[in-house]
């Protein structure tokens, strides 16, 4: 049994973590082997009537889970008292769960640790940074930190972040950098193009009438290519992020994403964040790093101010592309963010929202806001991470976005009737 499955059964948590005596250095870790095994290292100390004690070399791997999902058992804390001395424990643990799990795992029993233990008073210290696995969730747990963080902390924290920005640049810059490079090139058609221009497909099917029979070949009257590359930008794209909590993992992704259409000439990329208030970031986002240290996560919402700051932003309406990355709870003026939407959709600005830009699976958002936003014309859909580039290559062909998401798995919402 792959261990990135085992979801230990959910234990009342305490305020402190402490890896448990029973967890000694000279133990091996080990891969349970036997179904009895596996189910012990699932359902815990609680099973040992029916799965019996954990084998050898198991019981190191058992107190580490048990230190975070058993803090009310042996070897774990009371709900008592506050960190205290608990913070070499905890280092302890972050060493254990590294050298027994993989990555994946890891990362999941971190964000446990943080959420279900109250244990983000780690990140403010130096050592317990310094001993995490780091990733998109550790990032916005940071970032939303970095009012608080003490001084000798922030270099560390820097250092933590801009490892996994460059992590996730290396994975996804190439994907975005081909299709918005390659939509762009299509986007501009030729009818007199060079012979490395030539589109062949596009040119064959529109000669297909002059196919000639008798010598076995095709007469191309009508070349078709792709479009020169232009000096100057040939698509506007905005991207305006709701910094609300919520959205703090679409906050990361969104901001690597546009600092990556920031390189591309064609693309004249912004970045506006917003609460209650609006915030340009255009200028951040040759490094991502500053950029998210810049934001400041939680606060309210007005996300009808946010795109009204948008829209002003915008020049070229019909070469327009404006993501409103958002749960779309809107503490604003509904109607008066419905009329902006309409206004936006009428002058032929392609206009999506994004409930979100994560991989976190379906995300609560108001569903009554994005069908009426739907019924405008603006289709309302969460996005995983991998999925963004190719909707962003369709938005620039100006394909029908809603069937876009439909085809690619992603399930837009429906008009209200």
């Amino acid at each position: 049994m792959n261990m990135s499955m085992v979801t230990p059964m959910s234990t009342p948590m305490s305020a402190d973590l402490q890896t448990p005596a029973a967890t000694a250095a000279s133990d091996e870790a080990a891969t349970p082997s036997s179904r009895a095994e596996r189910w012990r290292m699932i359902l815990g100390s609680e099973s040992q009537d029916s799965c019996g004690a954990p084998g050898a070399g198991l019981a190191a791997m058992e107190a580490a889970l048990a230190a975070l999902y058993e803090p009310a058992g042996p070897g774990g804390l009371s709900r008592r008292g506050g960190r205290g001395g608990s913070a070499p424990n905890v280092a302890r643990w972050l060493g254990d769960i590294r050298k027994y799990f993989p990555t994946s795992v890891v990362q999941v029993m971190q964000r446990d640790a943080l959420q279900r233990l109250n244990l983000r008073q780690m990140l403010l210290e130096k050592e317990m940074l310094e001993g995490l696995q780091p990733d998109v969730h550790m990032v916005a747990n940071l970032v939303s930190l970095s009012g608080v963080i003490p001084a000798e902390t922030k270099q560390t924290a820097r250092l933590v972040v801009r490892k996994v920005v460059e992590e996730l640049m290396r994975k996804l810059e190439e994907p975005m950098r081909s299709a918005v490079t390659g939509a762009l090139d299509r986007a501009r058609r030729s009818r007199r193009p060079r012979h490395a221009e030539i589109d062949w497909n596009r040119t064959i099917r529109a000669n297909l009438k002059h196919w000639q029979a008798s010598h076995n070949t095709l007469v191309p009257q009508q070349l078709i290519g792709y479009g020169r590359k232009s000096r100057r930008p040939q698509r506007e794209v905005t991207l305006c992020i709701d910094q609300s909590g919520s959205m703090a993992a679409s906050v990361v992704y969104s901001s690597i994403f546009g600092a990556v259409m920031a390189s591309l000439p064609a693309v004249a990329t912004r970045l506006v964040v917003f609460d209650t208030a609006v915030v340009d970031m255009t200028e951040q986002l040759d490094d991502p790093v500053d950029l998210l240290f810049g934001v400041q996560l939680g606060g309210g919402t007005d996300i009808h101010g946010a795109v009204g700051y948008c829209q002003s932003l915008i020049r070229e309406p019909r070469n327009s592309i404006l993501v409103l990355i958002s749960d779309l709870y809107e503490g604003g003026v509904e109607t008066r963010l419905l009329a902006r939407a309409q206004e936006l959709v009428e002058a032929g600005v392609q206009f999506i929202v994004l409930l979100a830009l994560s991989d976190e699976g379906r995300p609560a958002y108001d569903q009554a806001l994005a069908a009426k936003l739907a019924a405008l014309g603006v289709p309302s859909f969460a996005c995983t991470p991998d999925a963004f580039p190719g909707l962003m290559a369709a938005a620039i062909r100006r394909d029908d976005i809603a069937q876009w998401a439909s085809g690619n798995g992603l399930v837009p919402t429906s008009p209200a009737r």
